[in-house]
């Protein structure tokens, strides 16, 4: 069972130009693309990347060295147009502060790299500096519970090393996701009702700062840059290079996939919002949709609990949906089996869990992908199903919020949708020579989203066409978040097309 949203949706139908509707739009008002102007009075010259060679030796991989080709892609294939000008392979903090003694203050783009997974390529900059933190991965769990993981380990290997000492961590499907992302965004994902988000999690962080600088922010020291990492969106603060999140013990949890027939849609989604809002925090649950005439979905989930308390949900959910689903698959998991079912990787070991050039088995792919966050009331299952109707190779991804998530106050760390029911995804995989359509059919149901009540926007869901997007990203945390990076960033060293400061 392949439950990765993206191998799944991948797998769910056949994506391309003829399956989508719209043409070609031209570039959305608003759109976002160029990376913003630096200081007056920076150096034109390009940085003396002999120079960092000398400290890194052939961890710095140049356009013309070996390896360059693997070194600077990213997760998704659409960005394969962007070429750093350097990719620095960091081992520790000390390796961050030469990269940036060597490459600040000239003008380029300089942005870390955990997972790669950015939307946009963000941490892929043309003609930037990539700081590669992909070999600072190791995970060390204290007798107390605190964890200590390196920004650049990937969830797979985060759930495993916490596995091992019989802790959690709540994240993420996807494996190959870095930490430092996915963090620093907020971290929605499967266990989120019960322990949180990823970032409520996170106690301190080890930040190397524009000038080099490395701080440690937790709650008494740093407070604000605490605060701001917590959700306010990577690449705005500095570079991550270790975080501490304080984790509960690994309960037995339960896996469920329950699928629906065709024209059932509305029925479901109705059913699926009032279950989520009721239900008890140890149930988390994403009813998945896929386009088409009709549309058809169903639902994937976890709880925290035996397959008994577990079925007893998915009864609730049918009772309420009034119609009965096609199967239902349940089963009773380890932490770390169920977020490897989760992350389509069930029947494959930890290494078979990583990308193809290092081993694995998990390609790259190419998609766009945007996001809208439900305000805290359900909204018209009619008029969702409507969105999706016709939109063959288009998934609409919902992941419930709710418990934990919203004992925060929205100001109580930077992401500030703590009232949300759920976070949208709207997804569709598509090549370069098909993204304008495809982006065009992706956001008007994003745009249809926002009309029928979900106006916030998910900021690890980052979005180039996004209207007003510094306020769906952080609400009214915007203003707060633009203080800290001036604080910490005062000459745009880390800027980027939606870096708070440029929203």
């Amino acid at each position: 069972m392949t439950i990765d949203r993206r191998r799944f949706l991948a797998l769910g139908g056949t994506v391309g130009a003829g399956l989508l509707l719209g043409a070609a739009p031209a570039r959305a008002q608003g759109s976002v693309r160029a990376f913003p102007a630096r200081q007056r009075g920076w150096r034109a010259a390009p940085p003396d990347w002999q120079a960092l060679r000398q400290r890194l030796g052939d961890r710095l991989v140049l356009p013309a060295d070996p390896g360059y080709g693997t070194a600077r892609l990213g997760f998704n294939e659409l960005n394969d147009g962007q070429l750093p000008g350097a990719v620095a392979k960091c081992a520790s903090a000390d390796d961050v502060r030469a990269c940036l003694d060597v490459a600040r203050g000239h003008g380029i783009p300089i942005a870390a790299r955990s997972g790669g997974h950015s939307y946009l390529g963000y941490s892929v900059p043309d003609r930037g500096l990539v700081i590669d933190l992909r070999a600072m991965n190791t995970v060390r769990v204290l007798p107390d519970g605190t964890a200590e993981v390196g920004a650049g380990a990937r969830l797979i290997e985060v759930y495993a090393g916490l596995a091992a000492a019989g802790r959690l961590l709540p994240g993420g499907s996807c494996p190959t996701v870095g930490i430092g992302g996915l963090t620093l965004g907020g971290g929605i994902g499967v266990l989120a009702r019960k322990y949180g988000l990823t970032c409520d999690r996170l106690t301190a962080a080890q930040v190397v700062t524009a000038d080099s600088c490395v701080l440690t922010a937790d709650a008494e020291h740093e407070c604000d840059l605490h605060w701001a990492l917590r959700g306010g969106g990577g690449g705005n603060f500095g570079v991550v290079t270790r975080f501490t999140f304080d984790t509960p013990p690994a309960p037995g949890l339960t896996v469920f996939v329950v699928p629906f027939p065709a024209g059932s849609v509305a029925q479901v989604l109705g059913g699926w919002q009032q279950w989520c809002a009721d239900a008890p925090p140890e149930l988390w649950a994403s009813c998945q949709v896929s386009g088409g005439n009709p549309p058809t979905c169903r639902i994937v989930g976890c709880w925290v609990g035996d397959p008994a308390g577990a079925n007893q949900q998915i009864d609730r959910l049918v009772r309420l949906a009034g119609t009965a689903p096609t199967g239902r698959t349940v089963a009773a998991k380890d932490y770390l089996d169920a977020m490897k079912f989760m992350a389509g990787c069930a029947n494959d070991t930890i290494a078979q869990c990583h990308p193809t050039w290092e081993g694995g088995r998990l390609t790259r792919t190419g998609f766009v992908a945007v996001s809208r966050m439900f305000g805290p009331r359900p909204l018209d299952p009619a008029r969702l199903t409507e969105l999706m109707t016709g939109r063959t190779g288009v998934d609409l991804l919902l992941d419930s919020l709710g418990g934990a998530v919203g004992e925060i106050a929205p100001d109580g760390t930077a992401f500030p949708h703590r009232g949300s029911l759920a976070s949208a995804q709207v997804y569709a995989g598509a090549t370069p020579g098909t993204e304008d359509r495809v982006r065009a059919t992706v956001d008007e149901i994003r745009d249809g989203l926002a009309r029928l009540g979900a106006p916030g926007a998910y900021v690890n869901y980052i979005d180039a066409t996004l209207p007003d997007w510094g306020r769906a990203y952080y609400g009214e945390n915007l203003p707060r978040l633009r203080r800290v990076a001036r604080q910490y960033d005062p000459d745009g060293v880390f800027a980027f097309p939606q870096s708070v400061t440029a929203a």
